[in-house]
């Protein structure tokens, strides 16, 4: 019992002292440190940091992450903070390591997503864009971006995004319209430009065209018919209907050939007899493939057929079948043509018939097969997806109405063909159907002249290092380049790039560059002098964006201006068509990487880093723009990470109020809870994020946040004269000092790799295992009680010191906001920052493997001890581990001799402590994971201090009453 007559020694002990908060109050202080970072201009002082080092001959390598621009519309989502808070752990982790590490925030400012927001509010107020002057209209989008760009940039920079954010790139501006202009006119001289009528993919809701990158899949249940095509060729096979399938009824208009496959087999069917309500007929003879004649009869409700025969690929081969719509009544001979039977090695017989109508301007393989044979092109759809308005039968119909929704088209043609006599069965499939991103609404494959850039074309330009065409230049890159985080990007962008057709450049908009060209009046696209290339012609082009930007384009009078004295206006026409902004954003190494002085000596970034999305997006586009403009990749890395889910893994929706805003998210917890959050998370794959989930992250955080607390508390008034070189230091300091040198290697090799989780996962152990539940806990005695002057207590607070420096810098980059309010708690003044400095560098020579495996063994039996002790704790026999002196009895004497070399006692945090060999008695506890080792509990001998509150037998017998030696020694 303690002697409650005894002083009251609490003010001579050396208790932690700090004005650090346990709570953080994130949410209400980090707009504090941003005003403050504003106020330092910390981005803008690193570069000065940077040209100092230069010119002192002690350059730092850069590193330029560069910024992949997010649209400027609408507020930011998860996916954005996920997205830019990785980024910023980038940049942050690369400069604090010594390097110059730049980041130019950027927008994406044309194309249809802005575009779309204006047309709506046009549509809201009755207006029709298409009576709106284009250079009006252009202003309003540019206008609507321009109010976004300030929403977005303070929205990211409250995520404690670092940046330029003051000088971000935009590619609205002049310069960069300019130089986007000038990068197109590259594709003109080189020779890879080309005007080309074939399908792609149509919004007839937008009515343009769209890139793979602007499309996404649903489910879409569509028409699905069997039509009978008769063979007109003398023969056998006179009279006998092939069979066609199609989802796509609509195109049926537009056929001009039907392809098979050679090496599929074919069969001669009569049909027996039907059911009630089919449109097979008894009687009538089929050609279709023999893996499919079952489902084929099922669609047809055909009770009962006979096989009568091979139909051989030769006999196929050169067969001339009408077109089902031939004859029909008001068709007006608009179908009156033959039908040839061609060979297509795209034919299967998975599903179908084994035979594919072929519309060479409504699908890729349909068109690639109409090169082949020469099949003529229709040109029945309009750009608002309905049939020319002098199509018999069909004209004005909609495929896809203007809303959105599906037009009378196809059903239409399903009833023509019906009355006709051609269609065999009818019904419909659910399947997955590209969409437009931005409308949502289907697309359809239609014929239109665009501008392509061949992918396959050798090039003009005399860069043939990495090959001749874009895509030899683009697969070299991929393969021999780049480094790709995770490595399976390598594969998927290498496959997206050997499969892809050429690009198709032209968008029929308003709101984006324009393609700077001029086609010769009365030239076909594959004459010679079709293109004006005239390099006279192009810099003034450029010269003029630079000054007005891209709206001079569409100012009267621009074209002779711009050709007069060259050659004569009045023989080209000027094209209107803006570039994919898939271009623009491609072209953004050109204006940001080699141009501004914060870019990069070869226009190469060393990283490129955007959601997985983007092996078909940025990526993907930068990559084929670089290829024909310099060459090669424009970037040395590509880092993607996936998509944000919610707790249950489903993926984010406003209907089902799953989704997770950035914003509400800081509101309740401040931004570092969600970098943290960030940190613990794999971003290789998809991440989840929830209510539960960020409980968790903030329960972490407030571990970490107690361990800074707990450093800054026992490192008050420390002072250089203290401390103690590591030699000179007891085993346990060194340990220490082993462990820092090993997590410096390991959170130096996981940032300069983007593991940003490996590197927390490392460091919070650390903190929470190794100095909380363990150095913290065994040198708070020492800490708190040992004289200033004594070595232990002087070794424990520069190794204190150590580990604060490394600590918050290695952590800085993770947790911004939080690492500058612990290091202004220690290093307060007005030009202080933890962002300003550099994570420094330790010593080779702390690393002592040998003092580290002895150690091991230590804290194994150490776990043994502590157990024990916890049992008796549990059943009430002790209060505190003081209160205890074990007896340890080990078998293994080399574990036996390294546990009396340190002062195990201290380290199990008892008064005392018995070590022997003596064989374990029954009754000792031990752990099964920790053989050779059994605890005895023994109470210590002796009164407790009243100061350090440990039992010992000399307590009472000093000049201090109730104190130990140490204690009595220290009073004075």
């Amino acid at each position: 019992m303690t002697d409650k007559s005894a002083p009251d020694y609490r003010d001579t002990v050396f208790l932690p002292k700090t004005d650090f908060p346990m709570r953080a109050g994130l949410p209400q202080r980090e707009p504090e440190w941003l005003a403050r970072w504003e106020r330092l201009g910390i981005y803008d002082r690193l570069r000065d940091k940077a040209r100092q080092a230069q010119e002192q001959g002690n350059p730092r390598p850069p590193f330029v992450l560069h910024d992949g621009p997010p649209y400027a519309n609408g507020h930011l989502h998860i996916g954005h903070a996920l997205n830019k808070i990785l980024k910023d752990m980038v940049v942050r982790s690369q400069q604090m390591m010594g390097r110059d590490a730049r980041y130019v925030p950027g927008w994406d400012c044309h194309g249809l997503p802005i575009e779309w927001k204006i047309e709506e509010q046009y549509r809201a107020r009755g207006q029709n864009k298409d009576e709106v002057d284009v250079i009006a209209f252009r202003q309003e989008c540019r206008k609507f971006a321009e109010g976004w760009i300030d929403i977005q940039r303070e929205e990211f920079k409250r995520l404690g995004v670092t940046g330029k954010w003051d000088d971000p790139y935009l590619t609205m501006d002049f310069h960069a319209e300019a130089v986007i202009a000038e990068e197109f006119m590259k594709f003109l001289m080189n020779g890879s430009l080309y005007q080309g009528s074939k399908p792609v993919l149509w919004s007839p809701v937008e009515k343009t065209a769209l890139a793979e990158a602007e499309v996404e899949y649903h489910d879409h249940t569509s028409h699905t018919i069997w039509v009978r095509f008769a063979v007109q060729t003398p023969g056998d096979l006179q009279g006998v209907n092939v069979l066609i399938w199609t989802t796509t009824p609509w195109t049926i208009p537009q056929n001009r050939a039907v392809a098979f496959n050679p090496d599929i087999a074919y069969g001669l069917y009569r049909v027996d007899a039907v059911a009630d309500g089919a449109s097979a007929q008894p009687g009538e003879q089929i050609v279709l493939a023999d893996a499919l004649a079952d489902s084929v009869r099922a669609a047809g409700k055909v009770e009962a057929w006979t096989r009568l025969r091979d139909v051989k690929a030769d006999e196929l081969q050169g067969l001339v079948m009408a077109h089902p719509l031939r004859g029909v009544e008001g068709a007006n001979g608009e179908w009156d043509y033959d039908v040839p039977m061609l060979p297509g090695d795209h034919v299967t017989d998975d599903a179908g018939t084994g035979f594919v109508h072929t519309a060479p301007s409504h699908g890729d393989d349909d068109y690639q097969l109409g090169l082949k044979f020469g099949l003529p092109m229709t040109y029945n759809v309009e750009p608002d997806g309905s049939y020319r308005a002098d199509l018999p039968l069909f004209g004005g119909q909609f495929i896809i109405q203007p809303d959105g929704k599906e037009g009378p088209a196809n059903v239409s043609v399903i009833k023509q063909l019906a009355w006709a006599g051609k269609l065999f069965a009818k019904g419909k499939v659910k399947h997955s159907y590209p969409h437009s991103w931005r409308s949502k609404a289907p697309l359809i494959y239609r014929n239109t002249p665009q501008w392509f850039v061949a992918i396959d074309r050798p090039l003009q330009d005399g860069r043939d290092e990495y090959g001749c065409t874009i895509r030899e230049r683009a697969l070299h890159s991929i393969e021999e380049l780049v480094t790709f985080t995770p490595p399976a990007g390598r594969n998927r962008l290498h496959s997206m790039v050997a499969a892809r057709p050429d690009w198709v450049l032209s968008r029929q908009r308003a709101w984006g560059v324009p393609l700077t060209c001029f086609v010769k009046r009365g030239a076909r696209p594959d004459d010679p002098d079709f293109l004006l290339r005239n390099a006279e012609v192009n810099a003034r082009i450029k010269a003029a964006f630079e000054e007005k930007g891209a709206d001079v384009w569409y100012e009267p009078g621009f074209k002779e201006r711009v050709l007069g004295g060259i050659v004569n206006p009045d023989d080209y026409d000027q094209v209107f068509d803006v570039l994919d902004v898939w271009f623009d954003s491609g072209s953004t190494h050109a204006f940001v990487l080699r141009d501004r002085p914060d870019g990069t000596p070869d226009g190469i970034a060393d990283l490129y880093l955007e959601g997985t999305d983007q092996h078909r997006g940025w990526f993907h586009s930068s990559l084929l723009q670089a290829c024909g403009t310099i060459g090669r990749a424009p970037y040395r890395g590509v880092l993607t990470h996936g998509f944000t889910l919610d707790e249950k893994g489903m993926k984010m929706s406003k209907s089902l109020g799953n989704t997770v805003a950035p914003q509400e998210v800081i509101e309740q917890y401040g931004a570092d809870i969600l970098r943290l959050w960030v940190a613990q998370s794999d971003y290789t794959v998809d991440l989840r994020i929830g209510k539960e989930i960020l409980k968790g992250t903030a329960d972490s955080y407030r571990r970490l946040r107690n361990t800074m607390r707990f450093l800054l508390g026992a490192l008050a008034e420390f002072d250089e004269a203290e401390r103690v070189a590591p030699d000179q230091m007891p085993e346990l300091e060194r340990w220490v000092l082993h462990r820092l040198a090993e997590l410096d290697h390991a959170v130096r090799k996981g940032f300069d790799t983007y593991d940003f989780q490996g590197v927390f996962q490392k460091l919070f152990n650390f903190c929470t295992v190794d100095l909380s539940a363990f150095y913290f806990d065994i040198r708070k005695d020492s800490i708190y009680c040992d004289a200033p002057d004594s070595l232990t207590r002087r070794s424990a607070r520069t190794v204190m010191d150590l580990l604060f420096h490394r600590l918050v810098t290695w952590l800085a980059p993770i947790l911004a906001f939080t690492m500058e309010d612990v290091w202004l708690a220690r290093f307060p003044g007005e030009d202080s920052s933890v962002h300003l400095q550099d994570m420094p560098q330790t010593p080779a020579d702390w690393l002592d493997e040998p003092l580290a495996r002895k150690w091991d063994i230590v804290r194994r039996v150490r776990r043994v001890v502590t157990a024990a002790l916890e049992v008796q704790r549990t059943s009430k026999v002790i209060g505190a581990s003081l209160e205890a002196a074990p007896v340890v009895h080990v078998e293994d004497a080399d574990v036996l001799a390294a546990l009396r070399d340190v002062p195990f006692a201290d380290v199990c945090i008892t008064s005392d402590i018995q070590l022997t060999s003596d064989p374990a008695p029954q009754e000792a506890f031990r752990l099964p994971e920790i053989p050779g080792v059994g605890v005895v509990f023994e109470r210590a001998e002796g009164e407790k201090c009243a100061r350090c509150w440990k039992y010992l037998p000399d307590v009472g017998s000093h000049r201090h009453p109730a104190t130990c030696a140490r204690c009595d020694a220290v009073l004075g």
